[in-house]
């Protein structure tokens, strides 16, 4: 793995569907072995997750990470709570805005960097079906627009007019 660029694990797709995204933060977090395992394989589920604070500590919830074939026997828990590794000053920031703006701070990509992992986390307002309706609309017109445009392009070709 390069130290430029970090690899992407995993992105939350459902996040910035059903959240208007606001302040990020890097946070590391606590895994076991297996769960590292499974990480390299691919193994995880993001959608239900979100971060919440006990004792002036970040904890992960809903993360599902899938163990490996070897551990089918053992008994783990893979929707445990995990801890995420912040500054005190991180921490007091985001529990003030998720008390004083009613905000929900939720996962939006785990990632290596360098021989660690980390997570994207960010402060978000749900949106209303409406809101998701009108981006739905915007994203479908500006591909539609990215067609007309590149079929006036082909069309104008003067190539193509005399064949």
């Amino acid at each position: 793995m390069s130290k430029d660029k970090p690899a992407l694990i995993v992105k939350n797709k459902t996040a910035s569907r059903n959240y208007v995204l606001g302040d990020s933060f890097q946070a590391g977090i606590v895994l076991e072995g297996w769960e590292v395992k499974s990480l390299r394989n691919g193994k995880i589920d993001v959608k239900n997750s979100y971060v919440t604070f006990k004792k002036d500590e970040a904890w992960l919830f809903g993360i599902k990470i899938d163990p490996p074939g070897s551990l089918k026997d053992f008994d783990v828990d893979p929707l445990r709570t995990r801890k995420l590794l912040l500054k005190k000053r991180e921490i007091s920031e985001l529990q003030k805005l998720k008390n004083e703006k009613n905000l929900t701070i939720i996962m939006t990509s785990m990632y290596w960097k360098e021989n660690y992992i980390k997570c994207d986390i960010a402060t978000g307002k749900g949106k209303k079906v409406r809101d998701q309706r009108q981006d739905i609309k915007k994203r479908d017109w500006e591909r539609d627009q990215g067609r007309i445009l590149k079929n006036a392009k082909n069309n104008s070709h003067p190539s193509k007019k005399f064949k």
